[in-house]
């Protein structure tokens, strides 16, 4: 009987080793994963630092908080016309560069119906998304931003583009060929996510082409999940290479414009630390 008993024992403390061994190999594995995405999102930051141009005038286009945009206003000009990418019942910074530059603007957005109203300007609505193909999703129909260009008239023409597609950005522009993204002189959006590894992958494509040259955090979306990062949701304003130019006794990152405004101006701000530039 003692040995029964015995054996029982060993069974039980090699059940428990077990049991103990299978706890410390998941909390390793998640340590392991944590720093994994935490390696990511310090990478992310690290392609995310803002330079100065010497020939850029800036100037916010659109609404006073959310929905505005920065962009270089000396070189804009001459513009054939806009896109704008995730609409919503308003699209302030649409209407302002169709009035400013007498242009039409493309908008398009499969998920609100709104169909906003510019006096003044020409809007040209489209019940469409941008994505990495053309394809129904849900009933919703989906073109990559190369055919949505094309089916418009407009490959080879001059466009400025915004975008703000809760994260449908890093597809659509990983999407897009080298040679189109190479023609776009300004590309101001809002870019969302911290956790994919797609983010880094697009915000290396794109810095082929263009200069970083603003970046604001949206205060909506602040959290301490994203940190390095403020919040998980950033305007950025990219200017192509071919039309900036770099100002290279400017610090890197640059300080960050004044004309950044709060998205919510109740809720509290959460921007990267950056020297401030003098207004």
């Amino acid at each position: 009987m003692q040995d029964a008993f015995r054996k029982q024992s060993w069974l039980r403390i090699t059940f428990v080793i077990i049991a103990l061994a299978a706890a410390a190999a998941v909390v390793i594995s998640d340590i392991r994963r944590g720093q994994a995405r935490r390696k990511l999102r310090e990478a992310i930051l690290a392609e995310l630092q803002p330079v100065a141009l010497k020939n850029c005038t800036v100037k916010r286009f659109g609404s006073a908080n959310d929905g505005g945009y920065l962009m270089c206003e000396n070189l804009i000009e001459p513009l054939d016309t806009g896109y704008s990418y995730g609409v919503g019942p308003n699209d302030d910074w649409a209407c302002e560069v169709s009035r400013r530059y007498h242009v039409p603007v493309h908008e398009y957005d499969c998920f609100d119906p709104a169909r906003p109203i510019c006096d003044g300007g020409s809007l040209v609505f489209h019940n469409e998304c941008v994505g990495n193909r053309a394809a129904y999703r849900d009933s919703r129909f989906f073109d990559t931003l190369e055919n949505q260009i094309n089916k418009n008239g407009d490959t080879g023409r001059r466009v400025v583009i915004k975008m703000d597609i809760e994260g449908g950005e890093w597809e659509s522009l990983l999407a897009a060929p080298d040679e189109l993204l190479a023609s776009i002189p300004q590309l101001a959006m809002e870019m969302h996510g911290f956790d994919d590894p797609r983010i880094l992958e697009a915000l290396r494509k794109l810095k082929r082409n263009f200069y970083l040259v603003n970046l604001h955090f949206n205060n909506w979306s602040c959290t301490r999940k994203a940190a390095p990062l403020p919040a998980w949701a950033y305007q950025v304003l990219w200017v192509n290479k071919r039309v900036g130019i770099i100002d290279p006794a400017a610090p890197v990152p640059a300080p960050m414009s004044p004309l950044n405004a709060p998205d919510s101006p109740t809720w509290p701000d959460c921007q990267l630390r950056t020297p401030t530039p003098e207004r």
